[in-house]
């Protein structure tokens, strides 16, 4: 049985095939916009963030980096200057219009496809990435399967995801943030499409199943060492470990 991220939002789609064309159609257009966006948003943080975040992980200079959900190719650009010329990034998004943003930029492999179903080889990756993307996925357990299979034992998963506050000042300080505020601004910037998928990115938000969902989902997967580190009491850094050995079946 499938976990989805969030439930079904019926005030954007009626199904799953309607939620996928509807959502890459809006991010394709707003391809263009969306590093100024998230610029905006983070007050400019987000890349020295990123960055740290994956110097936690342990990445380092000559491995194979898989970043799933790339968009833009942020993280990918980070990976890139990280392990440098004798390592290897690959940037995954099925967004065509954020990848060639992300192949402008500097990405040198940006590839087409989805979480749930990666179109590489078993244990190719020493670490594969997720940054503010796993809501966007259609089942938790296939997409982390996947991850699982990428890696190589011993390898490490590393997803970003903002964490909707517990009811209270802060929850509502964000919610008017990233459901009025932000949307706001970018319409102003001249894009209805993103001031769209602003707006239905902040649902996903409020929707999203709670961390122990995402973390039983990892255990199910087969990964060990699972924690959450949390950070400014928003943003969540889930990892866990793929085994240095599988269990006999």
């Amino acid at each position: 049985m499938a976990v989805p991220p969030h439930p079904v939002l019926h005030h954007w789609y009626r199904d799953e095939a309607e939620r996928r064309q509807r959502v890459n159609a809006l991010f394709d257009a707003s391809a263009g916009q969306y590093d100024g966006i998230n610029r905006m948003m983070s007050l400019g943080s987000g890349r020295r963030y990123r960055r740290q975040a994956l110097l936690r992980a342990g990445l380092i200079a000559g491995q194979r980096h898989l970043d799933v959900g790339a968009g833009t190719g942020v993280i990918a650009l980070l990976g890139q200057d990280i392990v440098g010329p004798s390592g290897e990034v690959v940037a995954l998004d099925p967004s065509p219009g954020m990848l060639e943003v992300a192949r402008v930029a500097g990405v040198r492999q940006p590839v087409p496809g989805r979480a749930e179903a990666l179109p590489f080889p078993d244990a190719g990756f020493d670490l594969l990435t997720m940054g503010y993307a796993l809501r966007h996925v259609t089942d938790l357990d296939a997409t982390f399967t996947e991850f699982l299979r990428v890696l190589r034992p011993g390898a490490k998963v590393l997803i970003l995801e903002i964490t909707r506050p517990p009811p209270g000042l802060g929850y509502h300080a964000l919610r008017f943030y990233l459901r009025s505020l932000v949307p706001l601004l970018t319409r102003l910037q001249g894009s209805h499409e993103a001031q769209t998928l602003m707006r239905y990115h902040w649902d996903t938000i409020e929707h999203c199943v709670p961390p122990a969902t995402i973390i039983a989902a990892l255990q199910t997967a087969g990964f060990e060492q699972i924690r959450r580190d949390v950070v400014l009491g928003l943003f969540s850094e889930y990892s866990g470990v793929r085994p240095s050995a599988q269990p006999q079946s």
